[in-house]
């Protein structure tokens, strides 16, 4: 299982990296010891640096308690460990790894913000608490992820811009090969990195080195940084804003922040209107007479 699917929650890493370098610095710092967080003092004394070792010990401590329920999960299920199917990989992603992540998320909230940083947190704890990592990370891990209907018979050279993806990757390999390349360039001693991970740079350094992906020209181990930058941004977008069946926009809160209705099977009481406000709530695909959503385990949110 930890070859897999604990592989699955690494993949997902593309927020872990970008965002905030989860539990990758050794978890030295205590998330209730040295620095304030929501329940001690004035959380504007929070530094950066704060920020990150107190989040990296709760991601440090949250990935190993996750380790375990996940195996002790498939224990309980009789899902064999060392083979385990995809729905099989799935259902520990639902069921085990999703809740753990957004308990990573709720504590590092908790934490506050540091002082000129507020927008950057508030994105961020946002993103997450909407579901867009475990989106990307049921996305990675299903068929799609997996290319199950990408052409994978080569030969592989460049395409033009007309031509579409030309990559031998899958999808789940490529954002796992970009995001090891990217780890590797940032320990390097290079002018903007300097031997210093993403989440400790500052925002300008940060700014600089995604608009490096975004332009292109970087070679992240075989993937150009413009496409990877580009199914980074889609990625987040499609969990930020599909339908939450997906395991993404949760609560609708996307829908409801931009005022989508959402999935009404009719709108007949409304067809000789125009000019008029939808003013309801939104409504998901798999929501209930009761009003509750129901994501779908193994549902791909695309296709190739």
């Amino acid at each position: 299982m930890r070859h897999r699917t604990i592989a699955t929650l690494l993949a997902l890493a593309a927020l872990a990296l970008i965002v905030a370098g989860c539990g990758s610095s050794g978890g030295s710092g205590s998330s209730s010891g040295e620095s304030t967080s929501a329940g001690g003092e004035d959380s504007s004394s929070l530094t950066k640096a704060d920020l990150i070792k107190q989040g990296d010990a709760i991601c440090k401590q949250g990935n190993e308690d996750v380790e375990g329920e996940a195996n002790e999960f498939a224990k309980e299920n009789g899902i064999d460990v060392n083979k385990p199917s995809t729905s099989d990989q799935e259902e520990v992603v639902s069921q085990v790894i999703g809740p753990a992540i957004m308990r990573q998320a709720e504590k590092i909230g908790e934490l506050g913000a540091p002082s000129g940083e507020e927008e950057e947190v508030e994105a961020i704890v946002a993103a997450v608490e909407a579901g867009v990592p475990n989106y990307i990370d049921k996305q990675l891990s299903s068929a799609w992820g997996a290319g199950e209907r990408l052409y994978r018979g080569g030969p592989w050279q460049p395409g033009t811009p007309s031509q579409g993806y030309q990559l031998p990757f899958t999808p789940a390999e490529l954002f796992r090969t970009a995001l090891a390349a990217i780890n590797a360039e940032l320990k390097a001693n290079t002018p903007l990195a300097n031997k210093t991970a993403f989440a400790k740079m500052g925002a300008d350094a940060q700014d600089a080195y995604l608009r490096e992906l975004e332009a292109g020209g970087k070679d992240l181990g075989g993937v150009p940084s413009n496409v990877f930058f580009s199914a980074l941004w889609e990625s987040t977008v499609e969990g930020f804003f599909s339908d939450p069946v997906y395991g993404g926009n949760r609560d609708m809160a996307a829908w409801r922040m931009i005022g989508f209705p959402g999935a009404y099977a009719s709108y007949y009481d409304l067809v000789d209107q125009h000019g008029v406000k939808v003013d309801r709530a939104p409504t998901s695909l798999s929501e209930d007479v009761h009003g509750q959503v129901h994501v779908h385990p193994a549902i791909p949110a695309r296709l190739p």
